[in-house]
């Protein structure tokens, strides 16, 4: 029989390359790693893993069970959870990951009300960008993704639960005194010849398309993910930009001046979770804490 301890030790072999650095991942030795890895052949009855010079590498079968680890994984982490939390044993725990600006802004007010209402819950949170974080959620290294798209996702999420939180308008970023800062809309198109500062790489391409629609293409000379730097450099008069209506709240501009694109540019922010894992008293909780949040 597979045991899920085994799973967890493959799959951060797999990750790490080798015993030692999966040993240290996990906080145990490399001889109880090997151990487990025979345990584990013993039990599927062939070889999982090659050692390469220094690394190990899957085999066919060793590959076949890394794919179906995550989601096994992911299944007995919903199970233990919402039997603890029916037995009353604990009220359970949330592994949150949130992009910056929605870190900023959504998560503090929904997480100081779910610890109002459930003191108990224990919440941990790491940031990344989708589809990074989308990524993480299906490798069963987190709970709830909150996450963004632009139009339409093509079924990117088809296999998660979508919890739609609100539409998050972009807005322009030009520095004091540039000639459209009290313009009361600004059109892609008047900007055609700015220099650009770009976002995230989701955004950028975002910002690239739209331009190109307006039939220029964005000189992009500076891009940064950390939007306090992008309201920096607009300030100091280095370029325009487009931001979430988000990453403008949670940053005041100095020298900076907000005002309305034309066409609107919209991303919609959801939270994902797994099937499994929205049927966890906690991690539905959580969810209906960030659609609170969202709606404030």
């Amino acid at each position: 029989m597979i045991e899920a301890r085994h799973l967890r030790v493959l799959r951060a072999v797999a990750t790490t390359g080798s015993f030692s650095a999966a040993a240290r991942e996990l906080g145990c030795t490399q001889p109880a790693v090997s151990q487990q890895m025979k345990a584990l052949e013993s039990s599927a009855g062939t070889t999982l893993l090659i050692r390469t010079g220094r690394e190990m590498r899957l085999t066919q079968a060793g590959e076949a069970l890394v794919r179906h680890a995550s989601g096994i994984l992911a299944g007995l982490t919903a199970a233990e959870e919402e039997v603890a939390a029916i037995a009353g044993l604990r009220a359970g725990r949330v592994r949150l990951v949130s992009f910056p600006s929605g870190s900023s802004t959504l998560v503090p007010g929904a997480l100081a009300a779910l610890r109002a209402e459930h003191p108990g819950t224990r919440v941990s949170l790491v940031e990344a960008e989708p589809p990074r974080s989308v990524d993480l959620l299906r490798d069963g290294d987190c709970d709830i993704a909150l996450a963004f798209r632009y139009g339409s996702s093509g079924g990117e999420w088809d296999d998660l639960v979508v919890r739609p939180l609100l539409t998050d308008r972009l807005i322009g970023l030009v520095p004091d005194g540039h000639r459209l800062a009290d313009a009361s809309s600004v059109s892609i198109g008047e900007l055609a010849d700015e220099a650009w500062i770009a976002g995230c790489p989701r955004c950028r391409r975002q910002l690239v398309e739209v331009c190109e629609e307006s039939g220029f293409t964005p000189r992009i000379d500076f891009a940064t993910d950390d939007y306090p730097a992008v309201m920096g450099l607009v300030g100091a008069g280095l370029g325009v930009a487009v931001l979430p209506e988000l990453a403008v709240e949670s940053v005041r501009p100095k020298g900076a001046r907000t005002v309305p694109v034309e066409p609107a540019i919209e991303r919609e922010i959801v939270a994902l979770t797994l099937p499994d894992l929205a049927r966890v008293p906690a991690v539905a909780a959580t969810l209906d804490q960030l659609s609170l949040a969202a709606a404030r």
